[in-house]
This record gives C-alpha cells, structure tokens and sequence, in this order.
C-alpha cells in the first residue's frame, strides 16, 4: 500500500520562522531597532538562542560601522622593518605570533607591504649562506590601503573578493592610523570571547579600591593626567595603551607589568594583537590615600 503522506520537510530556517512570525496580527517592524527589538521578545517563538541573536545584531551593526571603530589602532601596530634580515623578524614573530604583519621603512606611515609569515618557512630548510642572501622586500605582499570612512560590511566584501586578511587604514592626511583584520570585523558580529578577567564598565577609568585602577589601553593620555594630575607626553602617542607598550618593548601579555614615573601598569586583558585593559597603582604607596580621597569627589 503506497503512502501518499508528504515527505517530511526540513526543518525551517531562521529567514523562514521571522517571516512567519510577521503573519496574522503582527505589526512589521518599521526600523532596524524595532526589528532588534522585535526578535528579542519573540526569540523563544522563533527558536532563536543568545548567540543567534548576536549574531543578527552583529550583522546589522557592521552596516554602519566605520573601520576606525574596530581598527587596530597606530599606537599597537606590530610592524616589521624592510630592512630587517629573518634572524630580527623572527623574535617578534615568536613574541606575537601573528600570521602576517605589515612592513614599513623608515615609520608607520612608509608600509611598503604585508609579510604573510608562511612565506618564510622555506628557510627552515635553508643554509646560513642562503637565510643571509634572503630579502624581505622580495616575499612582500601588496597592502590594501583603506579610508578610516571605509564601512566594514563594505570591507568585509572586499576583503572576500580580494582574498585580503589585513587592510592598512590611513588618516586623512595619508599617514598610517592603525590597521584592521578580517578577525577584527568578525569579532564586531559575534562578539568579543569574554573571560573573567573583562571589564564590563563603560567608563575608561574605573576605580577598584585599594588606590588601583582599571584603564582602557585607548584612554587618550590627556584623560589620564587631567584624572590623576600626571604628566605624561603625549607627543608620541595618544592613548595610555601606546604609551605602555612603548614601555614593554613588545607587545606584553596579560599580567606582565612595567612602571611609568611613579606608575605601575599591569595589563589586566590583552589578546595576540593589542592591550585592552591595563591596571594602574602608584607605586609611592604615600599618596594612594590622596588619590583615593581626589577618585571620590
């Protein structure tokens, strides 16, 4: 006896449960936040799950996001000079572990290229005579130069199209402003991997008792010495980040520390390619009383 029952149907996709849920009495959602608003409240009807939803939001948001939001800013730029034989690139490859960098002359602002750090493994395999005969300028790889302007949706297109992993962003004046990976426009869909040691704070200084206190790398220098009365140059660097970093040497891993004219910074949250999150004290343990009294007012 044959069975005339419909094969069953796959089950619906995510397109297909939102247009159903406009149906009947619902009200179509008349912006991008209504439509935001919209999926939160029937998330349960529609079977989607936290991250489904970031996801989406994530999505949206990139349409209107310019690259100088989620850019690495010129202050954490690890770059790699032209002129630099494989035994001085590969200490900074071990201590950063990037897979590509980009190269400069003389300053940021002179990239001449990207390394791409597959491209000098055949020297594992070479002699001395040939790693010395080696040039860098040689395995270069083209940089993509974008606008600070540069939507990331738009950038993420052409980072598709061109096969591209890193863009090179410039100011207006044409100098280096930082740099921006297709990880970095990911992380803006799904969200940062959050751990116990993430700050949940708005502010850029957050005070956390005891005379210590939590700074994001990219409060501008300015804002450090209004809020505690130092005085740190700003010449070279813009944020507390860049500053630090200079410090190091290198770009340092969580809970390394170094000190800065009666400061101790500690990174407190850090990843392969930039300082997020620096813990700063006084090291004259005589004036924490005095900052602690000035945090209060």
């Amino acid at each position: 006896m044959s069975d005339d029952r419909p094969a069953s149907q796959p089950s619906r996709s995510w397109l297909d449960r939102i247009i159903g849920a406009f149906s009947g009495d619902n009200e179509e959602p008349s912006s991008r936040d209504e439509l935001i608003s919209f999926l939160k409240e029937a998330s349960t009807r529609l079977s989607l799950d936290q991250d489904g939803l970031t996801i989406i939001e994530g999505a949206f948001d990139i349409s209107t996001m310019q690259a100088r939001e989620a850019m690495v800013p010129r202050s954490q730029i690890v770059a790699i000079q032209a002129d630099h034989s494989p035994d001085q690139c590969l200490p900074i490859i071990r201590e950063t572990a990037h897979s590509r960098y980009p190269v400069i002359d003389d300053n940021l602002d002179e990239v001449v290229g990207v390394l791409l750090v597959k491209d000098m493994l055949p020297l594992i395999l070479q002699d001395s005579e040939e790693r010395e005969r080696f040039k860098l300028r040689e395995v270069l790889r083209p940089a993509l130069f974008i606008p600070e302007s540069k939507r990331l949706n738009n950038l993420l297109r052409e980072f598709r199209d061109t096969r591209n992993h890193m863009a090179i962003v410039v100011d207006e004046y044409g100098g280096t402003a930082g740099i921006i990976t297709i990880e970095d426009i990911l992380e803006q869909i799904v969200g940062d991997i959050e751990d116990e040691h993430d700050i949940d704070e708005e502010d850029d200084i957050r005070d956390l008792g005891n005379g210590t206190y939590a700074v994001k790398a990219l409060t501008p220098i300015d804002d450090f010495n209004e809020r505690f009365e130092t005085t740190f140059s700003d010449e070279e660097f813009d944020t507390v980040g860049g500053l630090v970093m200079q410090r190091f040497g290198h770009l340092p891993a969580r809970n390394e520390s170094t000190e800065l004219e009666q400061w101790r910074f500690t990174v407190m949250n850090a990843d392969s390619r930039r300082i997020r999150w620096l813990q700063a004290a006084r090291t004259n343990t005589g004036t924490l009383a005095d900052d602690v009294a000035r945090s209060d007012h």
